[in-house]
C-alpha cells in the first residue's frame, strides 16, 4: 500500500486531527493497513504481537466464546472507533476477538510499543487518545446501566435507534439499515434470548414501527419508535 493512501486514512481519522501533515507522514512508516470481508476474524486478544486498531470503514463486532461454546457479543463498533489493546496493557489476556460484520472493513493499526512511543512524543495525541478511550468506556458503562434499569424491549428499541442514527440511510422520515445482525446477535447485544427478541421484532413489525428482512431493516419514522 502506498504512502499517500496511508496518509489519507490517518489524516481523516479524528484521533490524528491534532497532528500536522509532516507528523502524519512519519506515522505512515510504522502503520499497518488491512481490508477484511464479512465473517473474517480481524484479531484475537491473545495474539503474541499486541496492537491498537482504528476502524476506518465498516462495522465489526467484539465478541468472545464462552465455555459452553456460545458466542457473546460485547460491542458493535463502527467507523472511527478504536479497539485492541486500548488500555495499553501488555498483560491483558481477555478471550475476545474482532470479526467483520459488514461487506467490507478497513482498519489501520500500530504495534502497541510503537503507539506508546507516539503518545510520549506527541502529548496532544495522548490527550486526544485519552478522551476517545474515555468516551468508549462511558458508552460501555451506559450499556451496563441499561441492563440493570431497563427491560428487554426498551434495550432493543434503544439499540435500534442508536444504530439507525449512526449508520442508517435517511429518506425523508424513514431510515434504512443494512441488516447484518441475526436475531441471536441482537439477543446477545441486549442480553436476552433469541425467542424473546424474535417476539419483540414481530411485535414492532405488526405495529408498523419497523419492516424487517434478512437484508435490511426499515424504520418508517424514527420518532415513533418508542
Amino acid at each position: 500500500m502506498n504512502t499517500e493512501i496511508k496518509y489519507w486514512h490517518l489524516r481523516n481519522h479524528k484521533l490524528f486531527s491534532v497532528l500536522d501533515n509532516t507528523q502524519i507522514e512519519e506515522l505512515c512508516i510504522i502503520m499497518s493497513y488491512k481490508k477484511a470481508h464479512k465473517g473474517e476474524i480481524i484479531y484475537f486478544a491473545d495474539e503474541e504481537v499486541k496492537r491498537i486498531y482504528f476502524l476506518k470503514k465498516g462495522t465489526i463486532k467484539i465478541a468472545e466464546t464462552g465455555e459452553n461454546g456460545n458466542e457473546a457479543i460485547r460491542e458493535i463498533l463502527q467507523q472511527g472507533d478504536l479497539f485492541g489493546e486500548i488500555t495499553l496493557d501488555q498483560g491483558n489476556e481477555t478471550p475476545e476477538y474482532a470479526q467483520a460484520m459488514s461487506k467490507e472493513v478497513v482498519i489501520c493499526s500500530f504495534r502497541l510499543e510503537d503507539f506508546e512511543q507516539l503518545l510520549e512524543k506527541y502529548p496532544s495525541l495522548a490527550l486526544k487518545f485519552t478522551k476517545l478511550v474515555g468516551f468508549r468506556f462511558k458508552r460501555l458503562k451506559n450499556s451496563y446501566s441499561n441492563l440493570i434499569f431497563k427491560d428487554v424491549r426498551t434495550r432493543l428499541i434503544a439499540f435500534l435507534k442508536d444504530w439507525a442514527e449512526k449508520e442508517g440511510i435517511k429518506n425523508g422520515t424513514s431510515v434504512v439499515l443494512e441488516n447484518f445482525l441475526t436475531h441471536q446477535d441482537l439477543a446477545s447485544l441486549v442480553c436476552s434470548t433469541r425467542q424473546t427478541v424474535t417476539q419483540l421484532m414481530n411485535e414492532l413489525e405488526d405495529r408498523g414501527l419497523i419492516r424487517y428482512s434478512r437484508k435490511e431493516i426499515v424504520i418508517p419514522d424514527l420518532r415513533h419508535l418508542a
